[in-house]
């Protein structure tokens, strides 16, 4: 404090690449330097998703974001983070409040920077309290992947009941995350390391933020989300570390509504009878178009989001922070003053949405690894298909409790797959990265922070086997075709950009996915159900056949499909293409709101969606990689400084700045770099913002 009693301004440094060490007199400045310095650093973005998470990003961004807009308003995001601030303690009220008073502050000199507001036209607008909420729901409801639940219900209803499992298989969608913990006997320093790489789209500008914290209470560094307080997912006090992968749990159920009008009223018919729903009319704004009216319509379940009162049917979605009115924002400021494995542990036992496999090790030799989030009780058929809302057999019962455990011996690895949160949910993760990360810490001894690279960029691809063995079976091919079979047999199964015969992998597996997708027996799925243009992405019959080959080639083999035949026609097709290396037709291609016309073809990944390194693609549809590593990082427990990390593009948001882009070099190289902790070592900028 001041001599006057006022609060000292936060002092703001930045290490070599950019990043803000930020050093306050108590967490609430502090709180609120984040948010100044997130606003200054990355006013387009967190705009972006203020304006999705409301249902207001088509007014700039035009019909293209309409669909978005139209789910948002229709799931009440904006209201339901309304209603959970609502529910906050007054110390968390007041921490996030402070870090809004920050974006506030630092909105204006960081919209001055990107040009993407004159662009479009856009003024920063004004952050509301529970703002950070809202942008934290618009990140994760759709991460526990509700719509899956309506692929199924196609299938079932095209197919047959018994065709559901086809493709109920572990790993329905793109990679997720890895994560992994060496207890102290298993390191070269005699301390706990944790590493690991979240897996989401990757964004431009990065969907984590490389940050420090400090104040007199704590001295924390690690990836933050922007437009949210704290350090929620990846975190390093000093003493004790944290690291998260999706759990994959069910947490989010679909009900089949029954709908009537009964004069100015909506109603729904639910376990006890017609009830009233809540329904009003909300407008979007689109820009070059015009407006658009949307029903929204609430039952005693949840939000519509498929359907409305003209068509008198409908379906709600029932998710967890609408029911509870809480997302477990509380943890953000526990976690920070955590000191040990036991607070870190009592910290995430209040955490909500997203339901995650958590890891953790401490300077003392602690170690946890468990799952946290609120995961409800209710009957099975509720975690795979759309159920009747007037039964009340579906109605939720409670909640998961105590949320499952291990003890961590030696090691522990993190990456989706159904392991320890497997009584939570129905698809996972399929077990290649794993299994995969597990072999290789074995293989070594006395790891170090340096050495972890080496896991982190494996491209050994466990999932080729299944199409490997009925290629390997085989006879009569022409030439080529014989060819290509042998030089793929003799593969070391590793996905290297400069790999001809990965390269080669990918393409007849392509060609074996869209052999399956056009086959007659699957010609009922080709066209989806008339769902919001949100989902199609989980109704699209080709990709849905590219995540789920492995199973129809090693599994119950589809009715009517000669799978041999089918491998055998792709094969003869792709021997007669010309060889290229695989990172020329796999690329990265970041998400942008306001798409770059003049991007080039994007630079040349190694990986693929079931390696260590999983760089995804869409298997049959497109080899361009759109989710991979968001960042990728190793926790010292013997020495913070010791620490590396990187993301794939940079600290700034801000496009011609020199720390846009300058990590990409050593992402795309598979290094880690140094995570500086020593004030000396940084550079104090002016408060010019």
């Amino acid at each position: 404090m001041t001599e006057d009693g006022g609060r000292r301004p936060a002092r703001r440094f930045r290490d070599s690449w950019g990043v803000p060490h930020l050093r306050a007199d108590d967490p609430l400045a502090l709180a609120a330097a984040q948010g100044r310095v997130t606003a200054y650093d990355r006013a387009w973005q967190i705009e972006v998703e203020r304006h999705r998470a409301q249902g207001t990003s088509a007014a700039f961004l035009g019909a293209d974001a309409l669909a978005w807009d139209r789910f948002a308003r229709q799931v009440r995001l904006a209201d339901t983070a309304r209603r959970c601030h609502a529910a906050l303690d007054p110390a968390t009220a007041e921490w996030v409040g402070a870090y809004v008073t920050g974006v506030n502050d630092g909105l204006a000199a960081g919209a001055g920077r990107a040009p993407e507001f004159a662009a479009v036209g856009l003024t920063p607008g004004r952050w509301e309290p529970w703002t950070p909420l809202a942008v934290w729901l618009g990140h994760h409801i759709l991460f526990a992947g509700f719509p899956g639940k309506l692929w199924r219900e196609h299938v079932a209803r095209k197919l047959g009941p018994a065709s559901v499992d086809l493709f109920a298989i572990d790993g329905p969608a793109v990679a997720g995350s890895n994560g992994w913990l060496l207890a102290p006997e298993r390191t070269g320093t005699g301390a706990a390391l944790l590493a690991g790489d979240p897996h989401r789209f990757i964004e431009d500008p990065g969907v984590y933020q490389q940050i420090r914290l400090a104040c007199p209470e704590y001295d924390v560094v690690g990836l933050a989300v922007p437009g949210v307080p704290g350090i929620a997912h990846f975190g390093h006090t000093g003493t004790v570390a944290w690291a998260i992968t999706n759990a994959m749990a069910d947490y989010q159920d679909l009900y089949a509504e029954r709908l009537r009008r009964d004069g100015t009223r909506v109603r729904a018919l639910g376990p006890d009878g017609w009830q009233d729903a809540h329904h009003h009319v909300e407008t979007i704004e689109v820009a070059g178009a015009e407006p658009v009216r949307v029903d929204v319509v609430e039952t005693d379940r949840g939000p519509l989001i498929v359907g409305g009162p003209d068509d008198e049917t409908g379906i709600s979605l029932r998710y967890p922070p609408r029911v509870r009115s809480e997302l477990g924002f509380a943890v953000l400021p526990a976690l920070l003053r955590a000191r040990t494995v036991a607070d870190v542990d009592a910290a995430v036992e209040r955490w909500v949405e997203p339901v995650n496999v958590v890891q953790a090790a401490d300077t003392t030799g602690g170690l946890l690894h468990r799952v946290a989030g609120a995961v409800p009780v209710r009957h099975p058929d509720n975690c795979r298909r759309v159920v009747p809302a007037w039964e009340a057999t579906h109605a939720w019962r409670g909640w998961h409790t105590p949320m499952p455990r291990a003890e961590v011996t030696g090691r522990a690895v993190m990456a989706n797959e159904r392991g320890l949160a497997a009584p939570l949910g129905v698809e996972f993760a399929p077990p290649h990265r794993a299994r995969r990360i597990g072999e290789l810490l074995d293989a070594g001894q006395r790891w170090t922070a340096d050495r972890m690279a080496a896991v982190h960029t494996d491209t050994y691809l466990g999932s080729a086997g299944a199409l490997l063995t009925v290629l390997r079976n085989l006879t009569g091919l022409a030439p080529t075709a014989a060819a290509l079979r042998d030089r793929l047999l003799r593969w070391d199964r590793r996905m290297s950009a400069d790999s001809t015969d990965a390269a080669d992998f990918a393409t007849l597996r392509a060609a074996v996915v869209r052999r399956f997708a056009d086959h007659p027996a699957l010609a009922a799925l080709a066209d989806p159900p008339a769902y919001p243009e949100v989902f199609a992405p989980w109704l699209a019959l080709t990709p849905r056949v590219g995540y789920a080959l492995e199973h129809l080639l090693g599994g119950t083999a589809l009715p009517g499909v000669d799978v041999a035949a089918l491998v055998r026609a792709a094969a003869e097709e792709v021997a007669a293409e010309q060889p290229v290396p695989w990172g020329d037709l796999h690329r990265l291609t970041p998400w942008r709101a306001l798409p770059d016309q003049a991007a080039g073809p994007g630079a040349r990944l190694d990986g693929d969606h079931d390696c260590v390194l999983a760089t995804s693609s869409v298997p049959g549809v497109t080899h361009r990689c759109f989710r991979g590593p968001a960042a990728r990082f190793v926790w010292d427990l013997a020495r913070r400084a010791d620490s590396r990390w990187v993301v794939p593009l940079g600290a700034s948001g801000v496009p011609g700045d020199r720390h846009h882009d300058d990590q990409s070099p050593a992402w795309l190289a598979g290094e880690l770099l140094p995570v500086t902790t020593d004030w000396a070592e940084l550079t104090e900028e002016p408060d010019e913002q």
